[in-house]
């Protein structure tokens, strides 16, 4: 065990991650030069590269990207401020209500949301809403589910010890259950924006015109191949930098957790 932790922290092993997106960039560029449908069907990087720097100087990569942010980003919010409290009542130890509801929960969160377009398209439209509640929806269960797994996580001989010591309702839950709870929270809010940013494009490619998966549609049915990849290049890159972002909070602001799991190992 020492020895493989020892060789997997090694410099050189750490450039292996490296050295396996240059391969990928490099097959990638030469593939579509061979000729034949992978020309036709493939942009290579150079021109995705190209492709990305004429969006930027024009002005079109911001305004697409704005929008797109404006939609994910108000599903998400509205998303995170109901589920949350929710997830709190739900797994704070309500259980007669928890058990009425909980089957319900547990059959819409498995619903497709993709199945339920048409409802949404005929409850508000083809416009904005109708995109905000397809992120909303998609959104508000892992950060519900997870907010409730965090509650029922935490440890009760602390709960027992802070009412022993007389703290009250508020101190107890900002104090010893949030804290405790927050790992998983971080956990649902993460999945819950890597959904929302998925279920953007999908969202923005019915009765959209303008956006990121607008974009991307717009470009495959026009058969502008670098313009498509440079869409869905800029869509994964932005993914990576949310995901990014809500570990460096996470880290940040439950980096006592991971101290503390260190400490028990």
């Amino acid at each position: 065990m020492g020895g493989t932790n020892k060789e997997s922290g090694h410099p050189a092993w750490r450039h292996l991650n490296k050295l396996s997106i240059v391969l990928f960039l490099v097959i990638w560029e030469l593939a579509p030069r061979a000729g034949g449908l992978l020309e036709t069907f493939i942009a290579p990087p150079s021109l995705v590269l190209k492709t990305l720097v004429e969006f930027y100087k024009s002005g079109e990569l911001a305004g697409h990207t704005a929008v797109s942010f404006f939609r994910a980003g108000a599903g998400f919010v509205v998303a995170a401020l109901i589920s949350i409290p929710m997830g709190f009542l739900l797994g704070g130890g309500y259980r007669p209500f928890e058990r009425v509801v909980n089957p319900v929960l547990g059959f819409l969160g498995q619903v497709n949301p993709f199945s339920l377009f048409p409802l949404f398209i005929i409850f508000f439209g083809i416009g904005e809403v109708s995109k905000v509640a397809m992120i909303f929806w998609v959104s508000f269960w892992p950060i519900l589910f997870s907010t409730m797994t965090g509650m029922k996580g935490a440890d009760p001989t602390l709960v027992r010890s802070a009412r022993s010591m007389g703290a009250g309702v508020f101190t107890l839950f900002f104090k010893v259950i949030l804290p405790a709870s927050s790992p998983a929270i971080f956990s649902g809010l993460k999945m819950g924006a890597g959904t929302a940013f998925f279920m953007l494009i999908a969202a923005e490619m019915i009765g959209a015109s303008r956006g990121l998966g607008w974009l991307v549609w717009n470009s495959q049915i026009n058969f502008q191949m670098p313009r498509l990849f440079a869409a869905t290049v800029l869509i994964s890159l932005l993914g990576l930098s949310i995901n990014g972002l809500f570990g460096v909070l996470e880290r940040k602001l439950t980096g006592w957790h991971r101290k503390s799991l260190d400490g028990v190992r």
